[in-house]
Parts: C-alpha cells; structure tokens; sequence
C-alpha cells in the first residue's frame, strides 16, 4: 500500500494544466488529466462524483471551492465517529460544507482538489 501511495502522490507532482477535459455526464462538470489519473490509480471515482455534485452546488456561494480530504487519526477517529472528512470551503478558511466518511478505501491521507469554472482539478492544474 505504502509503495502505490508514494507512486501515485510522484505521479501527481507531473500535472501541469491538461491537455483533455472529462465529463460526467449526469451531472454535466469536467475534470482533467490530473484527476483522471488519480480516479483510475487511486480507484476513486466515488471522489470525484462527490466532489463534483457537492462543489457544484456551492458555486453560489463562491466561484472557487476547495475540497480538502483528511483520513483521521485514531483520536479523531473515536472524538468525530468518522474515519475521513471532506471539507468544501472558499480556500480562505471558510468552510460551506463537511462530509464524513465513515469507511473509505481512498490510499492517501490528505489531498487537495480545486473546483472552477464546472471543473475538478489538483491545485497544479489550476
């Protein structure tokens, strides 16, 4: 596990822009090259769709939601009854929304994404 971590956390460091914009068609917002990979490696797609259904509906409230995902220690663990959170905010510390996750199978600790424009992208692609 510690070996796919570390492969996919270099792969995305090479992300600059993208080349090829995807879409998911239900509900109509892209995503990039970046996130693309990241689906595929990480076997997160489930992320990608909540992150994009639940940032598009923030867009009210700000053109440029961040969406921050955090695997819990065990003391947090037992204090928040979750085992990852998703927080959804204007990237100034101002948060819309927090999601709880209480089983999830993502490989990573943390990793931040941005929404823009109807588009998911890692912060290198913006």
């Amino acid at each position: 596990m510690k070996t796919q971590v570390n492969k996919i956390k270099a792969e995305l460091q090479h992300f600059i822009g993208s080349e090829t914009f995807y879409k998911i068609p239900l509900i109509g917002t892209k995503f990039t090259d970046g996130i693309k990979y990241l689906a595929d490696a990480a076997e997160c797609f489930w992320l990608v769709t909540d992150a994009s259904v639940i940032a598009k509906s923030l867009m009210n409230k700000s053109y440029f939601v961040t969406v921050d995902f955090k695997r819990l220690s065990e003391k947090e663990r037992a204090e928040k009854q979750c085992e990852a959170l998703i927080d959804y905010s204007d990237g100034n510390g101002n948060i819309y929304e927090t999601h709880r996750y209480h089983v999830t199978d993502f490989p990573l600790d943390e990793l931040r994404l941005f929404f823009v424009d109807n588009t998911l992208m890692l912060p290198s692609e913006y």
